[in-house]
């Protein structure tokens, strides 16, 4: 992508009204504007941002055996109150009618639909285990949005849905999430810790948040320091065991790990004192185990093996990518800007042209521009006429992980300047970053 035919809106200066770094970040770095309170328009460069969370979330549920498909925003209120969650909700539930006085809500969530879509086709055991997934826009509205895509009155939800027989499969079906919560969030460079949490109005009596830390976290959580040295399951996890998986779910859940609400002063009194670690902690997943909740007040059942039918047993997993996105900027930043893991970089490289208009300087950047991307490289060629100065300072704003430095003086020398600072034969940045 060219620079000069991109549409990045930077600002120069810091919003009056950014209270975090990850507001003040994404809206100089053009990524997102706020179109109303808690409602914000995903510009660009934020939108590749959010593409490529979404891609890696999508591919560690298909791996996981998750079933992806999209179901409305817009939900019946008949629908919420068979489950009886309609009136129990709260005002961040949006209640609105359509033009014949039917009442209808924005969906803060799907466990009613998604449990009526299934009643209506799956009347068997032999079609269980199920898990179904989308991402889809959501509105809680929030009596204080704030801290710009953290804290939001309209975001993007990852939620899963699945379905077992009996309580023992639908462990294993919590377990597959589990597992793949862990494995999402390592490969956009994040170490997760699951820990101990509150079901909310979710309900159920098992459930886990995925919590990163970092400094401005908007809870305080306590854990075992040995959680930061656990190795991540490998991509060879066999998820159709559930010895497996649950010998990997039992050595993330050995130690103590719990969120504010959910904290036992006691047994975090037994660990070791150079083991205890309290920190600041961002949510950035949620599952849930849940039973019979929805299925049974919803009549979602299944004819069993014995010939009786019986309510499915449910679980419920969640992950923000909206949300996700500020998350990461909150972990993984500098004074200068972000710093983006590579995974989810909008760009994974950026040409900066030092000396536009000059022969020889642009035609080693439009030559290494047509190499990469002919190669599949997501390069970002900053051609404008841009001070030097001004072109550092916007890419390592927008988090750039490999910059390519072309001026005059060394491209006199058959080189360029590199991502580690090193100085370079075009040749050998194309090679470094094609491999």
């Amino acid at each position: 992508m060219r620079l000069s035919r991109y549409f990045l809106p930077i600002l120069r200066d810091t919003p009056k009204d950014a209270e975090i770094v990850s507001h003040r970040l994404m809206l100089r770095a053009g990524m997102v504007r706020q179109e109303a309170a808690g409602i914000y328009a995903w510009l660009p460069l934020g939108h590749r941002v959010l593409n490529k969370v979404c891609k890696i979330i999508r591919e560690e549920q298909d791996r996981a055996g998750a079933v992806e498909m999209l179901m409305p925003t817009i939900q019946s209120a008949d629908l919420w109150r068979e489950s009886g969650r309609y009136d129990d909700y709260g005002k961040e539930m949006l209640r609105i009618q359509d033009r014949h006085g039917r009442e209808m809500l924005y969906g803060p969530t799907n466990e009613e639909m998604i449990t009526e879509i299934f009643r209506a086709y799956v009347k068997s055991y032999k079609n269980l285990p199920l898990n179904l997934y989308h991402l889809q826009w959501k509105f809680r509205d929030e009596v204080r949005p704030r801290f710009g895509v953290y804290r939001s009155r309209e975001f993007l939800m990852k939620d899963a849905y699945s379905f077992d027989l009996d309580a023992a499969g639908a462990k294993h079906s919590y377990n597959k999430m589990f597992v793949a919560y862990l494995r999402t969030f390592a490969r956009m460079g994040l170490k997760a810790i699951p820990m101990v949490a509150d079901t909310g109005p979710i309900g159920g009596n098992l459930s886990h948040e995925f919590i990163i830390l970092a400094s401005t976290g908007e809870s305080e959580v306590f854990c075992h320091k040995d959680y930061l040295g656990f190795d991540v399951p490998d991509a060879g996890v066999n998820f159709d065991s559930a010895d497996e998986l649950e010998n990997l779910v039992g050595k993330w859940t050995s130690l103590y790990a719990a969120t504010s609400e959910k904290h036992d002063a006691a047994a975090f009194g037994e660990i070791p004192g150079d083991k205890q670690m309290s920190a600041r902690g961002i949510e950035v997943g949620h599952i849930f185990y849940f039973g019979t909740k929805y299925s049974e007040p919803m009549k979602a059942a299944v004819q069993s093996p014995g010939g009786p039918t019986s309510p499915v047993h449910m679980g419920s997993y969640g992950i923000g990518p909206t949300r996700l996105v500020a998350a990461i900027i909150e972990a993984s930043h500098d004074e200068a800007g972000i710093i983006w893991p590579e995974a989810i970089a909008p760009f994974k490289a950026g040409i900066l042209n030092l000396k536009q208009g000059d022969s020889a300087t642009n035609a080693a950047c439009e030559k290494m521009y047509a190499e990469l991307t002919a190669r599949g490289i997501d390069v970002l060629y900053d051609d404008t006429d841009d001070r030097a100065g001004a072109k550092f300072a916007t890419a390592d704003l927008i988090g750039l992980p490999y910059q390519i430095l072309v001026g005059p003086k060394g491209l006199a020398e058959g080189k360029i300047e590199g991502g580690a600072r090193e100085m370079i034969t075009p040749e050998d940045a194309v090679k470094r970053l094609a491999a």
